[in-house]
């Protein structure tokens, strides 16, 4: 059975984006919104989301879908495990955020 793990960058951008939630919309709407990432990335292995290929440009072997305002970059793990990369905002600069959050 493959395993969602989710890596400390993105372990990060969870806790802000619930914080953002929480502090602009609510405590529940956070919760819908983060219980929703959660069952999309549930859906990766079974193709449930439409992933794209990470472009070459971002020079990592990786994939991406988007979840309402947020992409999430995910990869294929040593094991065969899938790796919850980073989730960024559809307005964050996508490139240099990236690079960022996966080098950590």
């Amino acid at each position: 059975m493959v395993a969602i793990r989710v890596q400390e960058a993105a372990s990060h951008r969870l806790d802000e984006i619930y914080r953002y939630t929480s502090e602009r919309w609510g405590e529940k709407q956070a919760g819908r919104y983060i219980t929703g990432l959660f069952a999309a990335f549930a859906k990766i292995e079974s193709r449930g989301v439409v992933s794209k290929p990470v472009p070459a440009e971002f020079t990592v072997d990786g994939f991406f879908f988007r979840y309402e305002h947020h992409v999430v970059y995910w990869r294929r793990l040593s094991n065969g495990d899938i790796g919850i990369v980073t989730i960024l905002h559809e307005r964050m600069h996508q490139i240099g955020r990236f690079r960022e959050d996966f080098g950590r």
